[in-house]
């Protein structure tokens, strides 16, 4: 009874906003009220706040008690939905497989895969030394297990 009510305001908050978009809904076994968001432009404190309001003065406390929390996926939190990795499309990420793993920026995303860039250095084909090339990688997002962008400061 709960989830339905708190997914139908939920629904109705994002409506509102469609820059935004859900990362993350639980509700545990203590009717804690999880709420994860993220947004094609980022999502502020006001964010949260909008959503948590709409979800939390539409429910009654009397019949149930409730805690609400509404965030923001965090800088570092791995990516999970395509409409993230196009947000994040110019930035550098570290993504794994179960075969591999890549550091590269990101420079292309769509609903099935994702394609990085980056240089690296290699022997010559001919002679002493090396050379830098230019290396991509198109990974489908089925063979993803962690992709996370790289910050740098």
């Amino acid at each position: 009874m709960l989830r339905e009510k708190v997914e139908q305001l939920l629904g109705k908050a994002l409506e509102e906003r469609p820059s935004l978009f859900l990362i993350d809904f639980t509700i545990g076994s203590d009717n804690t009220i999880r709420v994860v968001l993220d947004g094609d432009q980022g999502v502020n404190l006001q964010d949260c706040m909008d959503v948590s309001r709409a979800i939390e003065h539409n429910l009654d406390r009397e019949e149930e008690d409730f805690s609400l929390e509404v965030t923001s996926a965090g800088a570092t939190s791995p990516l999970q939905l395509p409409r993230q990795f196009r947000k994040n499309v110019g930035r550098k990420l570290k993504v794994r497989t179960s075969d591999n793993e890549w550091e590269g920026t990101l420079t292309q995303a769509n609903d099935d895969h994702i394609t990085l860039e980056w240089k690296a250095r290699e022997p010559k084909p001919v002679g002493k030394g090396k050379v830098t090339v230019q290396k991509k990688e198109v990974i489908a997002f089925s063979d993803i297990h962690q992709a996370k962008v790289i910050l740098k400061f």
